[in-house]
């Protein structure tokens, strides 16, 4: 049985993953941490992760990049590990979470959708097929209250596809300022908000005469949050290093 703490444990994601627990009987949620500190299910909620009283076998994080240097020095200290789901972390964040992954478990993935995974290993397998050939944009839809633009999964597959390229093309977020044609070596990135949508990811592949779109949609905020506690299972008892999605799947 995992013992599972969530970070951000009042707010949607939060609550989804509580309710996804409950019908689980491969783990538990023992706390939660929010700064709201609004109990609403059976488990006790904590303004701060020092504050829990009961060392968690992990950690989901669906909170804010500014919880970041908390939740490090707790795993750090108590040899707890993290799943970070949360989105917006800056480049010296992301570093900061590299650093810490070598001395407690760390499992950081840009999406926790399985869906959204296959999609990135498609994307690759297309650009090793089509690169150089097509120009490649991504286009991300989300709810009108997400604060961070592009996504964190259209970052995600853009790094992968860029990978793939031997890492000599650069993303271009807004071309509304500039007055010339394409570049060849562009990976472009656009972001819609609006409404309730969850999210979705379009990757186009165009070229002469001919167009390939990779699509995946999200249809509830479930989808993400198993793969979170699928995460936090297969996390728990590791030893230090880096985790994704690919190590739970060749797991699995």
């Amino acid at each position: 049985m995992t013992r599972i703490a969530i970070t951000g444990a009042c707010g949607r994601m939060g609550r989804v993953i509580a309710g996804l627990v409950k019908d689980r009987a491969d783990c538990t949620i023992i706390a939660g941490i929010d700064k709201l500190g609004d109990q609403y299910d059976e488990f006790p909620v904590y303004t701060k992760v020092f504050d829990m009283p009961e060392k968690p076998d992990v950690i989901i994080d669906f909170s804010h990049p500014s919880a970041l240097p908390d939740l490090l020095s707790y795993g750090k200290m108590n040899n707890v590990p993290l799943v970070l789901a949360t989105t917006g972390y800056t480049d010296e964040e992301r570093a900061q979470i590299t650093a810490a992954s070598a001395q407690v478990p760390v499992f950081f993935t840009f999406n926790m959708s399985l869906g959204i995974n296959l999609l990135v290993e498609l994307a690759r397998k297309a650009t090793q097929i089509l690169g150089g050939q097509f120009d490649i944009e991504i286009v991300e839809k989300h709810h009108n209250q997400k604060k961070d633009a592009p996504s964190g999964t259209a970052i995600m597959i853009a790094e992968a596809i860029n990978e793939e390229l031997g890492g000599k093309d650069h993303f271009v977020y807004d071309r509304h300022s500039v007055r010339k044609p394409r570049d060849k070596d562009e990976i472009g990135m656009h972001a819609i908000r609006g409404g309730t949508i969850v999210g979705e990811h379009d990757i186009i592949f165009a070229g002469h005469d001919e167009v390939i779109t990779l699509s995946h949609s999200a249809q509830s905020r479930e989808v993400f949050a198993n793969g979170a506690v699928n995460a936090a299972v297969f996390l728990a008892g590791k030893p230090a290093g880096m985790y994704a999605m690919s190590d739970l799947i060749k797991e699995g």
